[in-house]
């Protein structure tokens, strides 16, 4: 058996989730092997809606003030939605998906670019550092693994050149019909909502000029009764001149036998000039992985979950698989992980996706559908004009609740309350709690907490003294976690955690809250046990 190995990882496939993997992993010293077929970006605008949630991660992996340069849409320009019916210039219409609504909530502004732009970025931050090898132009032929690692044949698809590279794991970030997925043996459960989508990005100018009594807006979502749920989409690639457009089409369309500019005119609600620059067609479907690990071999973003892009959940999902799958491969490589703490890759991620899917994308189709069969303006106006009204509440609604958590992880403390379920369903709060996402506050030192988060976990000691601290500091040393301490007084803008001691993930999540004033040895070492994955079944 051949275990001398070249890496710790490959990552096959660097568009945004695979390049996010590498930077995740090389930042924590990980030394890994990119492998991408395509040499150049692909300048098909997609994955265009970045969370305030992602912006944090570009925050941390070093590029958010590049990212934020190659926006395509000048900042004082809004990245807003809007929703409307029948056509886009109908008198019924309202904001959707509007995102600012939770910004205090999380560290950074979210943003708005195309994919590729925000590729460029991560290729350019993953070029400076040297534990990331980058092979551009190379395709994974095989994959195969053992008891102790993986073994990876690349093909560099021009020259036919092959090398076989030997790792203690492998990532595939390689799209919705991933080969790794399928390699590893990982089925996937696959939804009924097929139905064929066109994607035309085009030029106009004229779009510009009638959408201008929309300020602020980058996108927007028409429902018509035809299409029964499904979403006619516009979206701004720049300010003013390039578009693109997604909508159902019948089954067997081709860029020859359909009228694209008429369905455009009929989607706006008014004839304008069209210059296409791309026609090409993707199927809906929702596909979601049944496992996201098979042994050494783990898939992220597409490879692990589809679906189609509506409401910018996917690369943004993605970007969450890299941050969570990092730092536990990291833990593990480096000796302070358990092998069982990257089992809680799938246990937090795939829930997660699942609710995404049911209670938020297909929930989302599901419910336009029936609106649209119930409410009808021609036939009942004042029905119509009150179902509408409620609707534009219910889009603040939804932003507020999509608040993904890991609740009921096996690397979190367990609340005592049972049936607790990692789900993209949650309430945005500013107090701490047990598997959520920790809201930034600024301190007394006059930095905010998030300026101040360790690589490893953070305990934040919120009015308490140093030698309560150190119960905790020694469990994590015993352990071998590492463990960054920050103190604030009581009496601060840190109140509103209503914690004393706060225990933060590197991805930013809380693994353990209390408001005791001592903490027992005991329940400290059982915590950092089950923290880096000595799962303690007796705690739950």
């Amino acid at each position: 058996m051949h275990s001398s190995f070249e890496t710790d990882v490959v990552i096959i496939g660097g568009g945004p989730v695979g390049l996010g993997l590498a930077i995740e992993l090389g930042q924590r010293g990980v030394h890994c092997i990119l492998a991408e077929r395509h040499t150049q970006t692909q300048p098909i605008p997609r994955g265009q809606n970045l969370t305030q949630r992602t912006m944090e991660h570009f925050h941390f992996w070093g590029a958010e003030p590049q990212l934020r340069a190659a926006r395509t849409i000048p900042p004082e320009y809004g990245i807003g939605g809007l929703t409307a019916y029948g056509s886009l210039l109908s008198n019924h219409h309202y904001d959707w998906l509007q995102r600012e609504l939770v910004k205090p909530y999380y560290f950074k502004d979210n943003e708005r670019l195309p994919q590729y732009e925000t590729e460029k970025v991560l290729r350019q931050r993953v070029a400076v550092l040297p534990t990331i090898k980058t092979l551009f132009g190379w395709g994974a032929e095989t994959i195969a693994q053992d008891d102790e690692g993986a073994t990876v044949t690349l093909t560099e698809r021009s020259s036919k050149q092959q090398q076989i590279i030997r790792a203690k794991y492998v990532v595939g970030c390689d799209g919705s019909r991933s080969p790794t997925r399928e390699q590893a043996g990982i089925t996937q459960t696959l939804s009924d909502h097929d139905r064929c989508m066109v994607l035309l990005v085009f030029k106009s100018q004229e779009l510009h000029t009638l959408l201008a009594r929309f300020p602020g807006k980058s996108f927007y979502n028409v429902l018509h009764p035809d299409l029964k749920g499904y979403w006619k989409f516009f979206g701004r690639v720049d300010l003013g001149n390039t578009w693109f457009f997604h909508a159902p089409v019948p089954m067997g369309t081709t860029a020859d036998n359909f009228d694209f500019k008429k369905y455009l005119h009929e989607s706006v609600g008014e004839a304008f000039e069209i210059e296409f620059q791309h026609i090409g067609f993707w199927d809906l479907r929702f596909a979601l992985a049944d496992h996201y690990r098979a042994g050494r071999i783990f898939i992220a973003g597409d490879a692990a979950h589809s679906h189609p892009p509506y409401g910018g959940y996917g690369v943004n999902s993605g970007f969450e698989d890299a941050r969570n799958l990092g730092w536990k491969l990291a833990a593990v490589l480096q000796g302070w992980g358990d092998d069982a703490l990257l089992d809680s890759y799938d246990a937090e991620r795939r829930p997660v996706f699942a609710s995404t899917i049911d209670d938020f994308i297909a929930k989302s189709i599901e419910t336009d559908r029936a609106f649209l069969e119930a409410f009808d303006p021609m036939r009942a106006p004042v029905a119509f004009e009150a179902a509408w009204a409620e609707r534009s509440q219910g889009a603040v609604g939804e932003v507020h609740a999509f608040e993904p958590h890991y609740e009921g992880s096996p690397i979190v403390w367990p609340d005592t309350k049972a049936g607790h379920v990692c789900s993209a369903k949650g309430s945005h709060q500013f107090k701490a709690r047990t598997g959520h996402h920790l809201a930034p506050v600024m301190l007394s030192n006059a930095h905010n907490v998030f300026d101040l988060l360790g690589d490893g976990f953070t305990l934040l000691a919120l009015g308490a003294d140093s030698t309560d601290a150190q119960v905790l500091t020694d469990a994590a040393a015993a352990a071998g976690v590492p463990l960054k301490v920050i103190h604030e007084h009581a009496g601060s803008h840190a109140d509103r955690y209503e914690a004393r001691w706060i225990l933060v993930r590197p991805d930013q999540f809380v693994a353990w809250v209390s408001e005791e004033q001592t903490i027992h040895p005991d329940l400290a070492h059982q915590l950092f046990k089950r923290l880096r994955g000595q799962i303690n079944h007796a705690a739950h």
